[in-house]
């Protein structure tokens, strides 16, 4: 069993979005988590944009890491700057990976283009998990 970590500021959004996709391009010998450096608790806007392709993430908690099961983690993946440069040390055989994602819910507009920013980073980060599921050989 390979286990991966999506890792970003609050996990509200991008790591959650991650999360919802690699659970869906991954397969069984993976267990898929993702936490945050601080909880801001799950963004509707993400679960929203999510159902929209299919994908159930109001299940989802956010979490910081010392929430989760101790575990090593083959892979971790940040997903936004701030999280690359505070991520905890992890030992040389865990693989880590960064993709900086723009945080929808920075975006100050109307609500079709709130809506639109969600969606954007939603698509970039599928995107990267089916690449990143691919690669691993997992799809």
């Amino acid at each position: 069993m390979k286990n991966v970590l999506v890792l970003c500021t609050g996990n509200s959004c991008r790591s959650q979005i991650a999360e919802g996709f690699l659970r869906k391009y991954l397969n069984d010998s993976f267990t898929v988590y993702s936490a945050g450096l601080e909880k801001h608790g799950v963004n509707p806007n993400a679960i929203r944009v999510m159902k929209e392709v299919g994908i159930d993430i109001s299940h989802h908690t956010s979490d910081i890491i010392e929430d989760l099961p101790e575990s090593e983690f083959d892979f971790v993946i940040t997903v936004c700057d701030n999280a690359r440069e505070n991520c905890p040390y992890y030992p040389s055989k865990t693989k880590m990976i960064h993709q900086t994602f723009t945080d929808p819910s920075d975006l100050e507009g109307s609500s079709e283009e709130k809506n639109e920013s969600f969606r954007i980073c939603r698509d970039a980060i599928g995107f990267f998990c089916k690449d990143f599921a691919e690669k691993n050989n997992a799809l």
